[in-house]
């Protein structure tokens, strides 16, 4: 059986060759493509991993940073506040005493001049 006016060389289902090897072209050209993007994304994707492992390494070391920083901060307040519950003379008399000082140095400079 054949089609009218098909002829002898048409394939069996009716589509000429040459269309058929274009269209079979363009599409593994397509596919070339979409494999080089896939390999793109696959390798953006290592990356971006590696950037994360990197960053939380890095946030374990400034919690453990922040964490001794804390301790040492929690110290200094507890001493300072068992210096503000100590006598406030003493400390008067510190800060007279430099301020003294501080005031015969300026007024020795200022007389050398």
């Amino acid at each position: 059986m054949r089609r009218a006016g098909m002829g002898d060389s048409a394939p069996p289902g009716g589509y000429v060759a040459s269309g058929y090897s274009a269209y079979e072209a363009e599409n593994e050209h397509l596919q070339d493509g979409l494999k080089k993007k896939v390999e793109a994304l696959k390798h953006l994707s290592i990356d971006i991993g590696a950037e994360v492992k990197n960053q939380n390494s890095m946030l374990k070391s400034m919690d453990s940073d922040f964490d001794s920083t804390g301790g040492f901060l929690q110290a200094t307040m507890g001493r300072l506040k068992l210096l503000s519950r100590g006598s406030q003379t003493r400390i008067y008399c510190y800060m007279l005493l430099f301020a003294l000082f501080v005031f015969f140095v300026l007024y020795w400079v200022i007389r050398l001049r």
